[in-house]
């Protein structure tokens, strides 16, 4: 009995040794989960039977990889080349240009007279306008003729009036007649309930001075003098 246990056993181990032998060659991590499982003494036959038969694996599906692109391998786009602009749209022809010499105003003449306007004195540069007290009987753009000149100074010698430099005038041209700001004159009396808000715009007249003429023959006055 025991000789016949022995050599069914031996027979068992040679099978299972060529079974795994085969599913090695076949399927390796299917055969070590043969090889380690326990033998079922019970049921020879069948597990022989089973081994003997073909093994059948379900395949899986393959999948196929993107393949990855290198930053190197990407895609290469050619720039235009840009044509330069003296070839697009060549220059026309160097014109000859004429330099027009600009006529430069006259230098105003560096002078100035002080003169008598009423019962006020101004100081007047040709060139320059001024308000003064209204002139009566002269109209817009009339050209008037200032004869009471205190005093003529130019940038090397002076002529002073005594009291006024003869032959001396000063032209100027009225450019308009107007009013002064409003000013107020508030009358009150303390205790009599009197009040009186009275306003008052002074006439004048604004002038252009435009020359002075006739001081040449005046003698120049110097430091001894």
């Amino acid at each position: 009995m025991a000789a016949s246990s022995s050599t069914a056993l031996v027979a068992l181990c040679s099978s299972l040794n060529t079974q795994c032998k085969i599913s090695k060659s076949q399927n390796p991590p299917l055969s070590r989960t043969l090889c380690l499982s326990k033998p079922n003494f019970g049921s020879i036959s069948n597990t022989t039977k089973k081994l003997s038969s073909p093994l059948i694996f379900s395949k899986r599906p393959t999948f196929f990889a993107r393949p990855k692109v290198s930053e190197s391998e990407a895609p290469v786009v050619e720039a235009e080349t840009e044509v330069p602009v003296s070839e697009a749209n060549p220059e026309p022809a160097a014109t000859q240009i004429v330099e027009v010499a600009k006529e430069e105003p006259p230098k105003r003449e560096e002078i100035f007279a002080v003169v008598m306007v009423g019962s006020r004195q101004y100081i007047v540069i040709p060139g320059r306008w001024l308000y003064v007290q209204r002139l009566k009987g002269a109209n817009v753009n009339d050209k008037i003729v200032l004869n009471k000149v205190l005093l003529v100074g130019t940038r090397t010698s002076a002529y002073i009036g005594k009291p006024v430099v003869t032959n001396a005038s000063v032209h100027a041209v009225v450019e308009e007649q107007g009013l002064d700001a409003k000013k107020i004159v508030f009358k009150y009396k303390r205790k009599k309930n009197y009040r009186r808000n009275i306003g008052h715009r002074q006439p004048n007249t604004r002038i252009r001075i435009t020359g002075i003429t006739g001081y040449q023959d005046y003698p120049v006055s110097t430091l001894d003098s």
